[in-house]
């Protein structure tokens, strides 16, 4: 089930996300709890004293208190891999494109046509990071890795070592190319000859680097960089 937070000053316009959440979960398949807040300072509370875990949050940027620029940077260490989608009537908060920590920017200006397709995009992410596993096989083992663990691959030799969220690399006897062929999905990119990253765990690409939400830093080929730059915002969807 997903747990989805919605901040905003205005009761009127809580009311509207929750309705919006609600359709999307319904039009999704999916089950979801969801909670609002009118103080951010109470969401912020409760994620960072309490411990509250929240798959998505919906934030209006323009609150007092706590904006919600700011909640996002306070509340990013506890929640490391929660999808933000941001709300304002202000143009010019308009984040780079490449920002992935910021799931999505929704002008309320436009909010009947983008909140909800900013939702699906976010509903179905989060129900692909959960579904998927790669299993590897020894002799003596049978392992399943979930994706959404594994932040990138690199090419050791003829093998390949599968680097995930929880620690040591696992180590697989199969040629980059052959792991990436098992496993088939549009989030596994190539940014180099012999490295692929998984575009889940991307917060930005930056001096022909891309840096992944745990901090590290991993060097883009030049002859792969425009495509890397083309490939993460299709699969993210367009941002202002």
């Amino acid at each position: 089930m997903l747990r989805i937070a919605i901040c905003d000053d205005d009761e009127a316009a809580v009311c509207a996300h929750r309705k919006a959440v609600e359709d999307c979960l319904g039009q999704c398949g999916s089950a979801g709890e969801v909670v609002a807040y009118t103080h951010s300072d109470n969401l912020l509370y409760d994620i960072t004293q309490d411990h509250f875990f929240y798959d998505l949050l919906l934030l209006d940027i323009e609150m007092p208190g706590s904006s919600g620029m700011e909640l996002a940077q306070k509340i990013r260490p506890f929640l490391p891999q929660v999808k933000i989608i941001f709300i304002t009537s202000h143009v010019e908060y308009a984040i780079d494109a490449f920002e992935l920590s910021i799931f999505r920017y929704v002008p309320k200006q436009e909010m009947d046509r983008r909140l909800p397709a900013a939702l699906r995009d976010a509903i179905h992410l989060l129900s692909l990071e959960e579904g998927k596993t790669y299993t590897i096989r020894t002799n003596s083992r049978l392992e399943k890795i979930p994706w959404k663990d594994i932040l990138y691959l690199e090419r050791e030799g003829k093998n390949t070592s599968i680097v995930t969220a929880q620690g040591s690399p696992a180590k697989v006897r199969k040629s980059l190319q052959q792991v990436y062929e098992e496993l088939d999905g549009e989030e596994f990119i190539y940014i180099d000859r012999g490295c692929i990253v998984n575009m889940i765990h991307i917060m930005q690409v930056k001096e022909g680097t891309v840096v992944l939400k745990n901090g590290a830093v991993l060097p883009v080929s030049r002859s792969h960089l425009q495509q890397v730059k083309e490939q993460i915002n299709r699969y993210w969807g367009e941002h202002i």
